[in-house]
């Protein structure tokens, strides 16, 4: 199993030098999400002082860039970083596209299967020749002049990663994209009765093997070198829980568990602003669902206990001090490494 760590929020200047501890920890790779940066610049800091890390958006919102210009962006950290860059794409929910980015939403399955194949048509013309001439139902690309054409890499195209919820999101993934990147807000039951086999689907449907298909979850992890320390990591889950819970996009995998009161509950504390309660709203049951616990002794058997053979890569968090760490943690790391991946679920796929 692959381990990955965010650079979460640190001084911008102090990035490169987090992501070289992150990989002197043995981590498989460096996951940038879309909070309160964008994540393709973090990631250009860490591309140019890493050597074997992979980095990946988890992930860049879509419908706010034009495929082009994520296009180039994507291949300009491709080449800078000699081909370690993951491009993960998303859509967001509607209330953040429209009135956090001013953008319109429509149909917005569709619209990311378009927004892929726009993609790779512009990667096609830069890296084959191939005339670009794309037309869709939400774009249309059909100019691509010399001035703007960087020619081929020699690293070839970054995988693209789609992070999806809804069914019709999974199967998309199974159906054109390199991987799947789980929302944190999931559950090892979520994913075994859902996920994975809408992935498998879409893949059937599309006539391809998922030989080479990556899911990365694994939901919230949450450690420390003392049980006080797992407390306080747990407490910052169930916030994080509850806010994501307050979504109504996310209430189909609390109702896979028969919680759909708690979005109920949740949904109308955040219409309230009442932001302060809603993490004592979520009880222990439902933490314990979306959230691995243990110390740094305990923490890889519970991770496997619950995640081995359903997922490709975790994140994981880092610890207190990532310049020194406890070699507990490194331990608990490598653990983690080394518990097998989901290769079960993509054979399905090859044996349907």
């Amino acid at each position: 199993m692959r381990v990955e760590a965010t650079l979460g929020d640190v001084p911008w200047d102090e990035i490169p030098g987090l992501a070289q501890a992150i990989e002197a920890m043995g981590f498989d790779g460096i996951a940038q999400p879309e909070l309160k940066r964008d994540p393709f610049l973090p990631l250009a800091l860490a591309a140019a002082v890493t050597r074997r890390v992979r980095l990946a958006t988890a992930v860049a919102i879509a419908f706010p860039r034009s495929p082009t210009v994520v296009a180039c962006t994507a291949r300009g950290l491709h080449d800078l970083s000699r081909g370690r860059f993951v491009l993960g794409l998303g859509t967001q929910v509607r209330g953040h596209i429209e009135r956090r980015f001013g953008v319109t939403w429509a149909s917005p399955g569709p619209r990311l299967r378009e927004y892929v194949q726009a993609l790779r048509a512009v990667w096609a013309t830069w890296q084959h020749g191939t005339p670009l001439s794309f037309r869709g139902r939400f774009y249309s690309l059909s100019l691509m002049t010399p001035e703007f054409d960087p020619g081929p890499s020699e690293h070839g195209l970054p995988k693209i990663h789609l992070a999806g919820v809804n069914r019709y999101n999974l199967r998309l993934a199974g159906q054109l994209a390199d991987g799947l990147r789980v929302h944190p807000f999931s559950t090892p039951e979520y994913t075994r009765d859902v996920i994975w086999p809408n992935v498998v689907e879409g893949a059937r449907r599309a006539g391809r093997s998922l030989g080479d298909f990556e899911l990365v979850g694994g939901g919230f992890i949450a450690t420390g070198a003392t049980e006080e320390e797992v407390r306080a990591a747990r407490e910052r889950a169930r916030y994080r829980i509850a806010f994501y819970g307050s979504t109504r996009s996310y209430r189909p995998v609390i109702e896979h568990h028969g919680w759909g009161h708690l979005n109920d509950v949740l949904y109308r504390l955040a219409g309230q602003g009442r932001w302060d309660e809603l993490a004592a709203a979520v009880p222990d049951e439902v933490l314990d669902a979306f959230c691995i616990s243990g110390t740094y002794d305990t923490i890889a058997a519970a991770v496997g206990a619950r995640l081995e053979g359903l997922v490709d890569t975790v994140s994981f968090p880092l610890p207190a001090d990532p310049y020194a760490p406890d070699e507990r943690y490194l331990a608990a790391l490598e653990g983690v490494k080394r518990l097998a991946a989901a290769t079960t679920y993509r054979g399905q796929v090859a044996s349907s």
